[in-house]
């Protein structure tokens, strides 16, 4: 079916972004007022810190512009992403960007002028002035830094070396992203195509095991002919994180990179410690893969084929509607009619057309819509994406709801709970009530698919990276033949006994680009943990389970993940909500056992 240009899209299916500005010309009347107003910001230079009326009008005046700053951006940045082949939106986006990177210039002296005076002076101020109380969790979160921020000359030296300092990881991405060419391989019909980073988990899901295994085997050994490449910009982007950390008065480069979050190491390490505990979990998983696919050896190149096939299935979009709605009932009448606004309001831009950007996203500022993307195809993945990123713009309907400005926006640490939430209550709710034993398999089938590539593969990940920073900071080289090492003996802890563990799999960390992210993955890991730990108090009646649940989305990011996430039951600083997610994984192995075996 050939493709819709923007213009061909009927407008009921269109978000409304008339909503944050009627049209593009008050959007630029606003946007040259802004240019001459954020000027403002200078006027403060100096005497931020000499008052409390003189630092809150500062935070006021702050707030202010950056609030406007933040309506231009999310209009132009929804209709660039609408069609990216409008040049007028790629302009007005470009111009905003360079506002705000103006605006953020403008405003360099502030963070440093704080730190000048010791936090007791600032608590004096919030103690006289009741208006300042709506900064305090800002002020404190900002004097946390204030041990590891160090003089402005130093500061300023850190500043101009930024570009250099991110040179292994620019470097890794232009040879990943451009210069690594993995040659032509046979698909299942016999025809001969090129094999890319693009279609290489196509090839894994082959029915085909020869396919599988030549994508497999061909694109792992491209990488393993530039290890020494990977592995220098690897244990480069390592020493730069160390180093940093050491300057900056860190134990390590791992409390530095969980430092912004407030987050302890020890819940890192506690997550990985639980996960191997639970390594039977994961070996059941593949045990029971193997027996499906028939297989006598389970290789690495097998993990990725489905046990089920999908769906010969369709879901209009108002089958998705009615669907997501009776699936998120258990979280309240009130959170239902508020996600009915999505509908009414026009919150979702729907279906794909020429030029929309891929894939699907929530994105909202405190004076819009928090507005969802999407690229709707009416497969049953496509009804869980539209929970998934309900779950998001509710988070954020929420936290503005119940937040100033100042204290809205939340952390990406407990972003994806709200998301996956939503996504969990959609597959139990499917589970209940279809009486077809095919769709049952195929959702179980999901589930398992997103606790093992979440729950261990991630976690596998947050080892290799916290290990490879260790044996760094304690005095070891690391040469690609430690790295490929490495990777390989936790492929075989992670895989278990019944698992070949092909030679090739030594070099997959080389194509992780996460590894540059600074300790990232683990949260991918967490925030399924505390979702399955809300979910399953919810739909088992644990004790304030909803009311508790409700009021973590209403907290925005006024108080760190770790308290917001207390608020909702969950003390991540435990063991008990990864083990409430491995022991879902399991049931839900189980649940599928019993099925497949009638």
């Amino acid at each position: 079916m050939k493709q819709k240009s923007r213009n061909e899209i009927d407008n009921n299916y269109k978000w409304d972004l008339s909503k944050i500005y009627l049209n593009d010309s008050l959007w630029e009347e606003d946007y040259n007022l802004l240019k001459k107003d954020i000027n403002d910001i200078s006027k403060f230079k100096g005497i931020i810190t000499r008052s409390a009326k003189d630092l809150l009008d500062y935070l006021k005046t702050y707030n202010s512009l950056d609030r406007r700053l933040e309506k231009l951006y999310m209009y132009a940045h929804l209709n660039h992403d609408a069609d990216t082949t409008d040049t007028k939106y790629q302009e007005m986006q470009g111009k905003v960007l360079k506002l705000l990177n103006d605006f953020s210039s403008l405003d360099s002296y502030s963070n440093p002028e704080l730190m000048s005076v010791d936090y007791g002076v600032i608590e004096n101020f919030i103690n006289e002035l009741d208006e300042l109380k709506e900064y305090k969790y800002l002020l404190e979160n900002l004097y946390r830094f204030k041990n590891h921020i160090l003089s402005d000359k130093e500061e300023e030296i850190l500043s101009n070396l930024s570009l250099s300092l991110d040179n292994a990881s620019d470097t890794y991405e232009a040879l990943t992203d451009s210069d690594l060419k993995f040659g032509n391989i046979k698909d299942e019909f016999g025809n001969e195509v090129e094999l890319t980073e693009s279609n290489y988990t196509n090839f894994l899901h082959s029915s085909n095991r020869n396919v599988r295994k030549e994508a497999f085997t061909r694109l792992l050994e491209t990488y393993g002919n530039y290890k020494n490449a990977i592995s220098s910009t690897f244990s480069g982007n390592i020493k730069t994180l160390t180093s940093l950390a050491k300057i900056k008065n860190y134990n390590s480069s791992l409390e530095a990179s969980l430092f912004s979050d407030n987050i302890d190491t020890t819940v890192y390490n506690n997550l990985i410690k639980t996960v191997k505990e639970n390594m039977n979990i994961i070996y059941k998983y593949f045990d029971l893969k193997k027996e499906v696919l028939n297989l006598q050896e389970l290789h690495l190149y097998d993990i990725y084929l489905e046990m089920v096939k999908d769906l010969d299935k369709e879901y209009s979009f108002d089958d998705a509607k009615e669907l997501v709605i009776k699936a998120l009932e258990p979280l309240g009448s009130e959170y239902v009619n508020d996600l009915k606004q999505a509908f009414s309001q026009k919150w979702i831009d729907i279906y794909n057309n020429v030029g929309k950007r891929g894939g699907a996203y929530s994105s909202g500022g405190y004076d819009t819509y928090p507005y969802i993307l999407l690229n709707y195809e009416g497969k049953l993945k496509d009804v869980s994406t539209l929970a998934h990123e309900l779950g998001h713009s509710m988070h954020t309907y929420y936290s503005i709801k119940n937040n100033s400005y100042t204290n809205y926006r939340y952390k990406i640490f407990v972003a994806e709970v709200a998301s996956t939430v939503n996504e969990l209550l959609l597959n139990f709710y499917l589970l209940k009530n279809s009486s077809d034993e095919k769709e049952k398999l195929y959702i179980l089938n999901s589930l398992m698919e997103l606790f093992k590539g979440t729950i261990y593969r991630q976690t596998m990940f947050s080892e290799f990276e916290r290990d490879c920073h260790n044996r760094y900071e304690n005095g070891e080289v690391l040469t690609n033949d430690l790295l490929c090492n490495e990777y390989y003996k936790l492929n075989k802890e992670y895989f278990g006994d019944n698992v070949v563990i092909d030679e090739q799999i030594k070099y997959e960390w080389e194509r992780i680009p996460h590894f540059y992210y600074n300790f990232y993955v683990y949260k991918y890991a967490v925030g399924l943990s505390c979702a399955c730990y809300i979910v399953d108090g919810i739909l088992n009646g644990r004790e304030n389970a909803r009311e508790d649940y409700l009021k973590f989305l209403s907290l925005g990011g006024s108080d760190y993940p770790v308290n917001e996430l207390k608020t909702a039951g969950i003390d991540i600083t435990s063991s008990q909500v990864v083990e409430s997610a491995i022991k879902m994984f399991d049931n839900i192995i189980e649940d599928f056992k019993q099925i497949y075996k009638k």
